[in-house]
């Protein structure tokens, strides 16, 4: 089987590389299936998971480690004990480490089946995308503190943003909507006429946030890009406001004390789906993986894909991922069996 693995890390175009005959895992034990994986998204926290923290110590691993934990594929055989799941069935899977790979095995309890109508490109999305979305809510729910004020969020044209942006249409967040050109703005203004739009490659788009905040500034900006961007979008906040950082699409970096967080009694914190197993109890998972299956089932037309790349071209998807503008999530894929 084939599978991207890196050894230590580092700039992701350059440490992984594409093993052509590893080993298939073992059998799945009892309450396991194994499944092999025919597409999973590149999300950037993968891609982080290569490369580091930023400012961290580069390290290296006596194995490879292959990354991913996200995708669709198809039940190749079951353990002992499996009554719910088949041979042959479609399934989504998530978090399972490793699905940069062929053939990975999962627990019972984090593989969930396909619709029927659904696609194999929608369903590598179905499970990841949708939590992503219910912990950026639950984010917000918390920062709000009971009173509803202005949300800003930037990377408004990603496939994460624009499940945030129907959520906020459907729940009447006060959103605005940032993009890095006037193009996307002009896209994105179309496909949802009801929220703000704003490109920060406007001259003036710090006054456009005030304005569509009625000059108030943002309660709550949700920011998929930090690096050098994050002291400007501080400055959105109103004062006691929160930024919520959950990616790292842009480049350079901002000191924290620029940020004048205790003068202005800010608060800066993270998201991240990497929580929501040890935050959410049994019975709170499923209901968000049910959240997650009608969402795809209901509106699969959120859950955009920028294109498709077999794994051996692992550097080509990459380099599509950070490219600007980009509008939807870039997927790896194996051939069907």
């Amino acid at each position: 089987m084939r599978a991207i693995a890196y050894d230590r890390h580092g700039e992701a175009g350059q440490v992984l590389r594409l093993l052509s005959e590893q080993p298939a895992p073992a059998a799945p034990a009892a309450g396991q299936v194994q499944v092999r994986v025919l597409s999973r998204p590149i999300h950037p926290g993968d891609l982080a998971g290569v490369e580091g923290l930023p400012g961290g110590p580069r390290q290296r691993f006596a194995t490879p480690r292959v990354p991913g934990v996200a995708g669709m594929g198809v039940i190749e055989t079951v353990g002992e004990g499996v009554q719910d799941l088949r041979p042959g069935q479609r399934v989504a899977f998530f978090p399972v480490p490793g699905a940069w790979s062929e053939l990975v095995t999962a627990p019972t309890d984090l593989v969930v089946p396909v619709p029927e109508d659904l696609s194999d490109e929608t369903a590598a999305l179905m499970l990841v995308n949708p939590l992503t979305l219910l912990s950026l809510l639950r984010a917000v729910e918390d920062a709000q503190h009971g009173q509803a004020g202005p949300v800003v969020q930037t990377a408004a044209g990603s496939s994460v943003g624009k499940l945030v942006s129907a959520a906020a249409l459907k729940h009447g967040i006060p959103l605005v909507n940032l993009v890095r050109s006037a193009t996307g703005a002009q896209t994105l203004r179309q496909r949802f006429p009801g929220l703000p739009t704003i490109s920060t490659a406007d001259a003036d788009w710090r006054t456009q946030v005030q304005d569509a905040t009625g000059g108030r500034g943002a309660q709550v900006v949700l920011d998929a890009v930090g690096g050098s961007l994050t002291g400007e979008l501080a400055g959105l906040l109103t004062d006691g406001g929160t930024l919520i950082t959950y990616g790292q699409l842009g480049s350079g970096s901002t000191p924290l004390e620029s940020l004048a967080l205790t003068p202005r009694a800010l608060t800066v914190r993270g998201a991240s789906t990497a929580r929501w197993m040890a935050a959410r109890t049994p019975e709170e998972r499923a209901e968000d993986v049910a959240f997650a299956t009608r969402l795809a089932a209901t509106a699969p037309e959120l859950f955009e894909v920028a294109a498709s790349y077999d794994l051996a071209d692992f550097a080509k998807a990459i380099d599509h991922v950070r490219r600007p503008g980009r509008s939807g999530t870039v997927l790896l894929t194996s051939p069907a069996p």
